[in-house]
């Protein structure tokens, strides 16, 4: 029996030992020193998490840093962190919820009016654990967070980005979207009640939809200047997931081991929104700085999937 736990011990210390090897090992840090003096630069949700590290280290390279957050109090807070502890006094905050449409299509106005150029937006803020819930644009939550304000958001800017290319589009995607299915036509998941309500799926056809997005912007983009990429940050130690108990456990228990630091989560958003090797790439997937892999489902259909969804998130968000 002794001999029987003292394996068990030994196997479980052995196999989270090489769990943490292979994350070091594959880490991908960004390397480029480019500088950013001159250059505009936008970072949804750049208050906390990877979204506050992508947004520091591009105001230690000298740009123009505009935090994009719902809550004033930390985009405040944020902001004024970031200029104490980068030097760089050209860091702004300016309200941006998500959730509303009318907010999103305000937000871009006041950049439109106030901004001479675009150089990189960072379409970064995210939610995990929300509940069945409806925005008052009646969309679900958790998808026009994830995913409809974004593509609100960049269709407003692109005129902006063309003007100021070459430029940059980064979509903060996850790993998760190679684990569910597109249904294109049920985009809001109407079917779903609060029983039935799967949260997982619905943070999966988001992700899903921040990749495709990209692709079909990279198609529409061509010879512009204006480039687009998604990427997987990693598993992250961030606040994004603090709203769910079990997760909670599991992340406290596993975090020496499994999570990356918000400071290494956002390595691939920075890498994408700095290195000159990715100047003319468009429209791929990155994870740990390097190129990866989307869902093998939807490699042979991609472009059609993704100039569907294209289409009918216009309706949906009332571009056309």
């Amino acid at each position: 029996m002794l001999f029987i736990l003292l394996s068990s011990i030994l196997f479980t210390i052995t196999f989270a030992f090489l769990i943490l090897l292979y994350n070091k090992l594959t880490l991908g840090i960004c390397k480029c020193s480019k500088h950013l003096v001159g250059k505009v630069v936008i970072v949804t949700g750049g208050n906390a998490g990877i979204g506050y590290e992508t947004a520091k280290n591009l105001a230690e390279r000298g740009a123009r840093v505009i935090l994009a957050c719902r809550n004033d109090q930390r985009g405040v807070t944020a902001r004024d962190k970031i200029i104490l502890e980068t030097g760089n006094e050209d860091v702004h905050y300016l309200n941006l919820d998500l959730a509303s449409l009318k907010s999103v299509r305000n937000f871009a106005e006041k950049i439109l009016k106030t901004e001479k150029r675009l150089d990189i937006l960072v379409n970064n803020a995210g939610i995990y654990g929300s509940e069945f819930k409806k925005t008052e644009d009646g969309l679900n939550l958790l998808m026009q967070v994830n995913y409809f304000g974004h593509f609100l958001l960049t269709n407003l800017l692109i005129p902006l980005l063309k003007t100021s290319a070459p430029s940059r589009i980064i979509n903060v995607s996850s790993l998760l979207h190679v684990t569910c299915s597109l249904d294109i036509n049920n985009l809001n998941f109407e079917n779903a009640t609060k029983e039935t309500y799967d949260v997982n799926k619905v943070y999966a056809t988001s992700k899903l939809c921040n990749v495709l997005m990209t692709v079909e912007l990279a198609q529409q983009l061509k010879n512009t200047g204006v480039t687009a990429n998604s990427l997987h940050p990693g598993l992250i130690d961030t606040d994004i997931i603090t709203t769910i108990p079990w997760l909670n456990l599991i992340r406290t228990l596993m975090k020496p081991i499994v999570y990356k630091s918000a400071w290494e989560g956002a390595q691939t958003t920075i890498y994408l929104a700095v290195c000159p090797k990715v100047e003319d790439v468009s429209g791929y997937y990155y994870s740990d700085c390097r190129q990866k892999n989307t869902s093998a489902y939807y490699e042979a259909h991609y472009a059609q999937v993704a100039n569907k969804l294209w289409n009918i998130s216009q309706k949906i968000v009332k571009l056309e």
